[in-house]
């Protein structure tokens, strides 16, 4: 067995923290670390729908709602520094819809109305896994978004709303050996790069495999699948114990 970078186990997430309510104007807002990666997801929520879905919805006897998501990295979560863009570059904008599908996988939009929940996750340091935490961090905000819009709205979002809880991990094989939640080091070798995001009831929403100059057999992917599925059920624990008296999934 290889040592990992940081010596973790091959079936170990990174250290993870999540700083709830954290300091934004947002009604919905999680902090997150996993190892040397960060990340803020905020949500918002707005009694409009975008231009193309009104056109949509005109005739339409009910209208449902909308969340859409972007996502962003700080000019200094690289070093080198990166340039700071207006627009999301191709990676970016494949990420953000990525975490819109994941988001919108479990919800009802319907329920949700006439309403646009955006989403807005910011890279504050990249040391791998910023995709899959992203979608576990927005998860959270999107939860105390809801909860708070129904505080302080006489027009309330059903809480059936939220259908489930979505979290993801990356897994993937190097030297020969399937591993999760991959740093940046163990990333850029990796023959193998997989990105798996499920609910919390253990159904799968997206999987990105690809191998890198490699190939996987059956017997890998199942291993990857495996460890994915692990690790997303102590990603949700941990949502569960983040979210508290907000939780409601079981």
């Amino acid at each position: 067995m290889a040592k990992r970078p940081d010596h973790r186990g091959i079936i170990d997430l990174r250290p993870i923290r999540m700083e709830r309510s954290f300091p934004t104007a947002a009604p919905g807002s999680v902090l997150l670390s996993a190892g040397g990666t960060v990340v803020l997801c905020t949500a918002s929520i707005t009694e409009s729908l975008p231009p193309w879905m009104k056109a949509a919805t005109k005739e339409q006897d009910t209208v449902s709602g909308w969340l859409t998501a972007e996502y962003r990295m700080h000019p200094a979560s690289t070093s080198p520094r990166s340039e700071r863009r207006d627009r999301p570059d191709g990676r970016a904008t494949e990420i953000q819809r990525l975490i819109g599908r994941s988001l919108r996988a479990v919800v009802d939009l319907e329920l949700l109305g006439p309403r646009t929940v955006a989403i807005d996750c910011d890279v504050l340091k990249a040391d791998g896994g910023t995709r899959t935490l992203s979608i576990t961090g927005a998860f959270i905000a999107l939860v105390e978004a809801v909860v708070s819009w129904n505080e302080n709205s006489p027009y309330e979002i059903p809480l059936p709303f939220l259908k489930d809880s979505v979290a993801a991990v990356s897994v993937g094989i190097l030297a020969g050996e399937p591993r999760i939640d991959l740093c940046y080091l163990e990333d850029v070798d990796a023959e193998v790069d997989m990105n798996v995001v499920m609910t919390g009831t253990g159904r799968f929403v997206e999987i990105q495999g690809t191998g890198e100059e490699a190939t996987f057999s059956e017997s890998e992917l199942h291993e990857m699948l495996r460890l994915a599925k692990l690790g997303i059920s102590r990603l949700t624990q941990l949502q569960k114990e983040t979210l508290g008296t907000l939780w409601r999934f079981g």
